[in-house]
């Protein structure tokens, strides 16, 4: 059978862009050799998210006290708390495979034999053009490898039995930062050791620091400039080590040096329009980019397609992608930071308002945070936002509207907002009377 797309991996961008191109009326295969929904849906965000949720609601509960409601000792299930994340997963899943009418989904490992042949098991398969959207895998250390049992990766984590008594996170960018937030907040021993001279790196070093002392205020044991090997890190002395220094392009075993397109660092090297060095050959998501976001592979998906099949090719943008980290509380930025736009030369002004003077964030009792505007100086174009706080993930959206939109201060000073309202945060922050000097 001629296809005129086969995608590789059904993960978020696969399945978008599998999505796109039905939407085209064009003849598609979407392959995939593990689960739909790849990494995002089975072993990432979803997993992860249902038991953070899991455990602010734990915690919500031990301080019920504070809103004026009396409740006996909160017990912890934690194999429930597993079996509605693996419920969620398999709903989510049902829904997909829905979605996926009208198209043909072919389980198995696929391998690129030409430009226009995709082997997938015993079949070949011609194509006039293919998309590579793979993923990404966990990275590994040479001189610790992960074994599933002391050694853990991000993946057996979900998939634990029972609590550890105590955790060692070995690496604190996103995932490690998470993870060590979900089992504080279940009551595990946890420690984090970061070779970097702070937590999530690349992240706004404000940001970064109050993190650091929340983290700490729960009884995590933070060590930066740190080796996890170093006998003073004490990697022994854990139940478990969960080993999350990072994510690398899941390319191997698609045929690609045969073909002799381009990669570096096993990820497929792409122009502005997601071609690779072959013209009929895309590639999006997580095996081509260095942002590594469901939602940005989602949209990279669909421009690849659009750049395929559709006149006047659009080149793909990373300006206005959020970046949202389900710590407790919150963390989500769009745009640039402050140190990149000084860095950068950019004339700015900083604006900034502690949630503390937030009446909804007060209702709530979650006043841990602060909104960090920055702005171009002469023309007050909004150039970037970092959020600490509760609902951070959420607040995101407003600014990411606006960051896309190039709005300026003085629009948001002109908009009402309601109160009491978390939203409302962003015209206080905006206030000449709450900007702050940038250094």
């Amino acid at each position: 059978m001629d296809y005129d797309l086969i995608i590789i991996g059904a993960g978020w961008a696969g399945f978008n862009a599998a999505l796109k191109a039905r939407g085209l009326g064009l003849k598609v295969a979407l392959v995939e050799k593990d689960k739909i929904g790849g990494t995002c849906l089975n072993y990432g965000c979803i997993p992860t998210k249902s038991l953070i949720q899991s455990a602010k609601v734990y915690s919500l509960i031990k301080k019920s006290s504070t809103f004026g409601i009396s409740t006996h000792s909160a017990t912890l299930d934690f194999a429930q708390l597993k079996s509605r994340k693996d419920k969620l997963i398999q709903q989510l899943q049902q829904g997909m495979q829905l979605m996926l009418k009208g198209l043909d989904f072919l389980e198995g490992e696929a391998v690129i034999i030409s430009p226009g042949l995709v082997k997938v098991g015993e079949r070949k398969l011609k194509t006039r053009f293919i998309l590579i959207a793979s993923g990404s895998r966990t990275l590994e250390l040479p001189k610790l490898k992960i074994d599933g049992q002391k050694i853990i990766s991000s993946n057996d984590a979900l998939e634990l039995e029972a609590l550890p008594s105590s955790i060692l996170i070995i690496g604190a960018g996103v995932i490690g930062c998470e993870f060590a937030s979900l089992f504080s907040m279940l009551g595990v021993k946890v420690a984090i050791v970061e070779k970097m001279p702070q937590l999530l790196p690349g992240v706004d070093n404000d940001i970064a620091k109050k993190i650091e002392v929340i983290l700490k205020k729960s009884g995590v044991r933070i060590m930066l400039n740190s080796d996890a090997l170093d006998p003073a890190v004490g990697i022994d002395n854990y139940d478990k080590s969960l080993l999350c220094i990072g994510r690398i392009a899941n390319t191997r075993g698609l045929g690609l040096e045969q073909l002799g397109i381009a990669v570096e660092k096993e990820r497929i090297i792409v122009d502005d329009n997601l071609q690779t060095s072959i013209s009929n050959i895309y590639a999006a998501g997580d095996c081509a980019s260095g942002m590594m976001l469901a939602h940005f592979a989602a949209y990279q998906g669909k421009l690849a397609v659009a750049n395929m099949f559709l006149p006047c090719p659009l080149k793909s943008d990373s300006t206005a992608i959020p970046s949202c980290i389900f710590t407790d509380p919150e963390i989500a930025s769009v745009g640039i930071n402050e140190a990149d736009a000084l860095a950068s030369g950019l004339d700015i002004r900083v604006h900034r308002f502690d949630l503390r003077g937030s009446a909804m964030a007060r209702i709530l009792d979650e006043t841990e945070g602060f909104i960090k505007v920055v702005s171009h100086k002469k023309s007050g174009e909004i150039l970037g936002v970092a959020i600490i706080g509760t609902r951070a993930t959420e607040l995101i959206g407003i600014m990411t509207l606006a960051i896309a939109n190039h709005l300026k201060v003085s629009q948001f000073n002109d908009t009402v907002f309601a109160h009491p309202s978390l939203a409302e945060s962003f015209s206080e922050a905006l206030r000449d009377s709450h900007e702050i000097q940038s250094n």
